[in-house]
């Protein structure tokens, strides 16, 4: 693939190599990263500009990477055995595409837990035509974290799949946690998640060692939110300020003021915020978890919270996007009605460790098929007494019970059915999973072909 005449060209060279990484307090893990650093540097482009990013792979295993709400061309999604073969151990491979939808996003592989790893990074997608009413900007990155600190990735899921589950539907009303790294606390969202990781990040670091960003009171901030975890939804709260909601998986919404707000795995909620006077932390804690994520937010000298400070916003009710946002007039998908509707019923239980797709794990899975420019309704039901962020590709939902909200990546909660609907117009076959990384690989992922 070329650029077209005259389009603007962004090269982006990526590493994925073994690597020591320094966490902060004195916590070294050694992990697989890009360059060398997690995350890894920021890929940045304007809405329209050609990516060409060449990717050397250093690893001892197989890779791809799959550019996480990207609506770009299908060779290019990184999705091995769906679009690409996997890049070997040595190899190098270019990804070329049209960035084709503003927003915040990211990129990680779609090769086994690889992503719970540190192989993750920022990708920013710029709209020139937005005004850009704020004064700064930072891009927060959360993790879950137990590479080289804790137990190796492949052994956790290697200790599910050892399980070798059937699934039984409503089965497993009882979750859990990985056995030998403590149990899950209750949560108001349902089981939300299996792992309960050593430490959470922001932006590389533990909560001990926090990124500390600086600003002046009064200023306008932009924070583009972005959970890299693997099983680990974030509940994020900026003590002494509000947040207002701009943007949803990249799109913009109805603005929406909040004390806090959950953020599942695989989404990015960009907000708002006017910087007090002071030393304010910022914290993602752990939902259902025993642990939290810290940054700081600097505006004048003072001495910075303690690793474990709980701000009273993470208290408040918080928003959960399908429900409570609404798309802006700009990010509506045009009104038409569903021409089909595919059924979606997500299966599974935590003992024995199984999850599926009605009724199948992938690889036992059936295709779910559309035809070219039609408007397909998902209906999905969660049949789990798990949360589960389910993620298209190549793709964008328009959420017709919230207002037209825009979405590739949609939590939904126990025995709740979401309807979503798309716009089927980018052939070629595209992955849809749940992105908890250990739901997806024993078998919560499926195919959308088109025919």
């Amino acid at each position: 693939m070329n650029a077209a005449a005259g389009q603007r060209v962004v090269d982006a060279s990526l590493t994925a190599t073994e690597t020591t990484v320094d966490l902060g307090s004195g916590v070294t893990a050694r992990t697989w990263a890009y360059g060398g650093v997690v995350p890894g540097k920021v890929v940045r482009a304007n809405a329209g500009d050609f990516i060409r990013a060449k990717v050397t792979n250093r690893l001892p295993a197989d890779t791809t990477i799959h550019w996480h709400g990207v609506q770009l061309r299908n060779p290019a999604d990184g999705v091995p055995g769906v679009t690409q073969d996997p890049i070997a151990s040595g190899d190098t491979f270019v990804y070329e595409f049209t960035a084709p939808n503003a927003g915040t996003h990211f990129f990680h592989p779609h090769v086994g837990v690889q992503i719970d790893r540190g192989l993750y990074a920022p990708l920013i997608i710029d709209d020139p035509g937005e005004r850009g009413d704020y004064d700064d900007e930072w891009i927060v990155v959360l993790d879950d974290w137990t590479d080289g600190v804790g137990q190796n990735p492949d052994d956790i899921l290697a200790g599910y799949q050892a399980q070798n589950g059937t699934l039984s539907g409503m089965g497993g009303m009882g979750g859990g946690s990985m056995p030998g790294m403590g149990g899950s606390s209750s949560s108001p969202l349902g089981d939300a998640g299996d792992v309960d990781y050593p430490y959470y990040l922001i932006n590389g670091r533990v909560p001990t060692a926090p990124t500390s960003f600086s600003s002046k009171p009064g200023r306008r901030i932009r924070i583009r939110l972005i959970n890299a975890g693997a099983d680990t939804i974030f509940k994020v709260a900026l003590g002494g300020h509000q947040m207002t909601v701009t943007h949803s998986d990249g799109y913009p919404v109805v603005p929406r003021t909040t004390r806090s707000l959950y953020i599942a795995m695989g989404e990015r909620y960009d907000v708002i915020v006017t910087a007090g006077d002071g030393v304010f932390p910022l914290v993602a804690d752990a939902e259902g978890k025993s642990g939290q994520a810290l940054a700081l937010l600097r505006t004048a000298a003072g001495t910075a919270p303690s690793a474990m400070v709980h701000p009273t916003e993470l208290d408040s009710a918080a928003l959960l996007g399908a429900s409570d946002l609404t798309a802006a007039d700009s990010a509506q998908l045009p009104a038409k009605n569903p021409d089909g509707t595919l059924i979606v019923q997500l299966d599974g239980q935590m003992t024995p460790y199984a999850w599926g797709i009605n009724g199948k794990k992938y690889g036992a899975d059936t295709p779910m098929t559309v035809h070219a420019d039609q408007r397909v309704r998902m209906r999905m039901t969660n049949m789990t007494a798990m949360v589960h962020p389910m993620h298209i590709h190549g793709h964008s939902w328009a959420l017709p019970a919230s207002g037209g909200l825009r979405k590739d990546t949609v939590l939904i909660r126990p025995m709740e059915t979401i309807v979503a609907d798309f716009q089927a117009d980018n052939p070629g076959d595209w992955a849809f999973h749940c992105h908890n990384i250990y739901h997806a690989e024993v078998g919560m992922m499926t195919t959308v072909r088109y025919t």
